[in-house]
């Protein structure tokens, strides 16, 4: 072809830059790594050729260049690389082909990053920014012209012959009116950190500067903002603890030291590089998703690493490095396939071995970090099962005591007593050592052992482990009196009748505080003079439902709209217990005894009315009847509530049956406020 040229590019419609300048604006500043990448590809081609003997010539200075004019509003990008000829020019910056601009725009309007790569359309990112893009160009090839190609952001360009002192390619950016903030020195330096800080070629923006006589100066010293060789890069047998320390400390200055790391380095069946710490992870760990850094070929990519690692293992900081990993063009756009699986797969593997190895070869200090590591490890196990069926060898429990235990390990340490009448394995835990102290101390008493489950995740590993466990249950150490935690023989009734088993619901239902959405039932057990008088419990099932919708809502929704409902157990065997049934028989059974022979023959009324109208249908039951049962029913409750009345008025004056109940509240963590301070004023009353 002349080597003076116009003409149209060949797409086949001409709002392709309107689309540009439109559907990319919000990604405009992708416009610099896609430049500097390029600039950097044509230079490791030159070498390429260089080192197989097809380029003969001295390579010299490969630095990459970025210079600001902010007189002249451009942005320069500057190789010494392959360059390209007239007929480069023509193949690679005019012909873009892709089928209708119709179809284009509507199947890739929603999509910025499609349309560049898709299409590849780096080079043409640069008029997001620019209202004129001119390219300086000299080949390496002996004899070929330096050409000058120039576009004013619209299908029309000029290709001409120019002259050019040195082989490789400059790019010159015109930035229009509505970009001129990447003019500025500080937000150039800020794109080339982020984008291009380990580009394997180094790339030079401006000089170093140094303070002289109170004020700042350029040196002569280029300014290189990458670092060519990166960690990851480099073979792990000539690295030491302090690099890897140091290198996280440049990806991330405001973090604590990481707990440990794992160095990838894989070629087949894909090419992988990388390093990957174990962060310190938070209480809160959706705070510490978006650290792991994506590269291709040591360019920046994304830190939105969730196509390419599984989600739980988002929780970790660090790089990784492949060229294997399907993006469009733009470098930014993620495709899942089976190559994205495979490498998944294999992270997952790497770092479920690397948590193996440390376990074996110095579980000490694995130990020692266990607590760090937990919230990762659970969510691992939680979240993928082959993550599980590795990580189950090297997971830990921990019991109250602090020791720490394997799956195997504390299984055999409760086997011989924990096992219930049926045989059903029994792991107690408790959720809060100090709250719950009193039922951990009254189990250890009965010889068992207590797990402290008191972490993030550990009510949903709880479940998972009830389904992985054979013959196993967990059971929270407050969930019941302790003889009924493990029921080792059917336990004996509670000799009651039934008016003594009334009073004393009534007696000490009284002395319970009204609290919002929180519920009381008054329970019996015989437990003997050893055991506490009175005990809270509260059932294991509807509590850990509770919690799964504190922490997860979803499915568990439903139960955290429910009361808190607990269990006032009384130990109806206690000297105490036995002392107030007797005290109350002798100051209330005279007064209450007409309201329950009021309410006996009342309800016997109501069954006379029942009876004779049992084989009809409601809408056949006479009137009066159902009026007469109506009547019945509310004389029943206000015969109720006055004999209610006359239990609290004992209670009043009965501050045994109130201390009572308050130590048991006391031993739950739940007296608090006014009630707390009555029962001080309470217990020196009765000292």
């Amino acid at each position: 072809m002349s080597n003076n040229t116009k003409g149209t590019i060949g797409v086949t419609s001409d709002n392709i830059f309107p689309i540009i300048k439109k559907f990319l604006y919000s990604d405009h500043e992708i416009f610099l790594r896609e430049l500097v990448s390029n600039a950097v590809d044509a230079t490791q081609k030159l070498k390429t050729l260089a080192s197989v003997g097809d380029f003969k010539g001295e390579l010299g200075d490969l630095t990459v260049r970025i210079s600001i004019d902010k007189k002249k509003k451009t942005i320069s990008v500057s190789d010494k690389g392959i360059g390209m000829t007239a007929e480069e020019i023509e193949r690679y910056i005019n012909q873009i082909a892709f089928s209708g601009a119709e179809e284009f725009v509507e199947k890739y309007k929603n999509d910025a990053q499609s349309i560049i790569g898709h299409f590849g359309l780096g080079f043409y990112s640069a008029f997001m920014v620019s209202e004129k893009v001119e390219i300086f160009t000299q080949s390496y090839q002996e004899n070929a012209p330096a050409m000058h190609w120039s576009c004013k952001g619209d299908p029309e360009f000029t290709l001409k012959e120019t002259i050019k002192s040195e082989r490789g390619t400059d790019i010159v950016l015109h930035i229009d009116k509505d970009n001129e903030d990447f003019l500025e020195e500080q937000k150039i330096t800020e794109l080339l950190h982020k984008y291009c800080r380990f580009l394997p070629v180094e790339i030079a923006f401006g000089k170093k500067k140094e303070w002289k006589d109170g004020k700042e100066v350029e040196t002569d010293e280029d300014n290189i903002i990458n670092d060519t060789q990166p960690l990851w890069t480099r073979k792990p047998a000539n690295l030491t603890d302090e690099d890897y320390a140091k290198f996280y400390r440049d990806l991330y200055p405001m973090a604590d030291e990481p707990l440990f790391h794992i160095h990838l380095n894989v070629d087949f069946p894909f090419n992988l590089t990388g390093v990957l710490y174990f962060p310190k992870i938070k209480n809160n760990f959706e705070i510490q998703r978006n650290k792991i850094q994506l590269y291709c070929n040591q360019v920046f990519v994304t830190d939105a690493v969730e196509n390419i690692v599984p989600e739980y293992l988002t929780l970790l900081n660090g790089v990784i490095d492949s060229p294997d990993i399907p993006l469009n063009v733009s470098r930014s756009y993620l495709q899942s396939d089976q190559n994205v699986k495979k490498i998944s797969s294999h992270i997952t593997k790497k770092v479920a071995d690397r948590l193996a190895e440390i376990f074996k070869n110095d579980r000490p200090q694995f130990e020692e970090k266990w607590n760090d590591l937990k919230i990762f490890i659970q969510y691992g196990m939680l979240s993928d099962e082959k993550f599980y069926e590795r990580a189950e060898k090297f997971a830990l429990l921990t019991n109250t005591d602090g020791k720490l235990f394997t799956f195997e390990e504390y299984k055999d340490l409760i086997a011989e007593n924990q096992k219930d009448k049926d045989g059903t394995l029994i792991y107690l835990y408790a959720t809060n050592a100090d709250g719950q102290y009193t039922y951990i101390n009254a189990a250890k008493a009965k010889g068992y052992d207590v797990l402290l489950m008191d972490g993030q995740l550990d009510i949903h590993a709880i479940g998972q482990m009830e389904q992985k466990f054979e013959k196993s249950r967990f059971v929270r150490v407050d969930s019941d009196v302790v003889e009924k935690l493990i029921v080792k023989s059917d336990v004996s009734e509670v000799n009651l009748a039934d008016n003594q088993r009334d009073a004393l619901i009534d007696i000490f239902n009284s002395a319970l505080p009204k609290q919002d959405k929180t519920n009381f039932i008054v329970t019996f057990e015989n437990l003997g003079a050893a055991a506490n008088p009175v005990f809270i419990t509260q059932n294991e099932f509807m509590r850990r439902m509770k919690d799964m919708s504190a922490l997860g809502g979803g499915m568990y929704s439903f139960y955290g709209d429910m009361p808190d409902s607990f269990a006032l157990v009384v130990n109806a065997t206690h000297p105490l217990v036995e002392n107030i049934l007797k005290n109350q028989q002798e100051i209330c059974d005279e007064k209450v005894a007409p309201f329950i022979s009021q309410i006996a023959e009342n309800q016997k009324n109501i069954d006379e009315i029942d009876e004779r109208n049992k084989s009809k249908k409601y809408d056949e039951i006479p009137q009066e009847d159902k009026t007469s049962k109506e009547e019945l029913r509310k004389k029943i409750e206000d015969l109720k509530a006055e004999k209610r009345q006359i239990y609290a008025d004992y209670v009043a004056e009965n501050k045994q049956v109130g201390q009572l109940v308050d130590l048991a509240l006391l031993a739950n963590n739940m007296l608090k406020g006014e009630a707390l301070a009555n029962f001080v004023k309470r217990s020196v009353e009765m000292m």
